[in-house]
């Protein structure tokens, strides 16, 4: 019988890159005191970070909370390269770009994407499409069309730029896909982009500091699951 680490309750554990949100729950639900396990706000196994995750009935109830909280990401886009899939997993084309922006021209840019924005969900995400997620469709072959939806992003900072590598810092609500955000900044630069790396620093109260370090063993990790 496996040694019970994790009792009933609401943690931030830190996912690291390589598995998906489920290839972690599966990890967790070895060694927790209820089986019953739900978490807030997939992470893609490219991405590493904080994955809120609730354990026992009476907090899996309680997990929409955490997923209306603030979040916080650091995000690495690659200009001039645009990506099928807007990450790191699609594949690439490069983009012939005329002039590269500069710090000033990307930083004035950027402040266009804080507020409430409309954005288009990535093609290849778990948003149901019919009944069927929309990543299952794209992988068939179908001609996949999201409509765009509001959602809100707080701050964007810049901590580092050197063309072709901009790395920003963002705190956004819900809903927010940071693969749209990389792609449509790639598009107001006018050199097209795709996020090359996320890590999520924070999901409301969960952090770094307090999350939960966990070690995953596993395969080749399906996409967006």
């Amino acid at each position: 019988m496996n040694e019970i680490l994790y009792k009933r309750g609401i943690y931030g554990f830190w996912k690291p890159k390589g598995p998906s949100s489920f290839d972690v729950i599966r990890e967790i639900k070895k060694s927790a005191e209820d089986p019953c396990i739900g978490h807030a706000g997939t992470l893609d196994p490219l991405a590493e970070g904080v994955l809120v995750i609730a354990i026992g009935k009476e907090f899996t109830k309680k997990i929409n909370e955490e997923v209306k909280k603030e979040k916080e990401y650091v995000a690495e886009i690659h200009l001039g390269i645009t990506s099928t899939t807007d990450d790191e997993e699609g594949e690439k084309e490069e983009y012939l770009v005329k002039k590269i922006p500069t710090q000033n021209e990307v930083e004035s840019k950027i402040q266009n994407f804080i507020g409430d924005i409309m954005q288009r969900p990535p093609i290849w995400s778990a948003i149901k499409v019919a009944g069927k997620e929309a990543y299952k469709r794209a992988e068939h072959g179908e001609e996949v069309l999201l409509s765009p939806r509001m959602v809100h992003i707080k701050e964007i900072e810049i901590l580092t730029y050197e063309y072709p590598k901009l790395i920003i810092r963002v705190v956004t609500g819900p809903g927010v896909y940071i693969r749209s955000l990389a792609r449509d900044i790639g598009e107001v630069l006018k050199t097209k982009g795709y996020m090359s790396g996320l890590i999520r620093t924070r999901v409301g109260s969960f952090d770094r500091a307090n999350a939960v370090t966990i070690h995953v063993g596993f395969h080749t990790p399906k996409r967006r699951i």
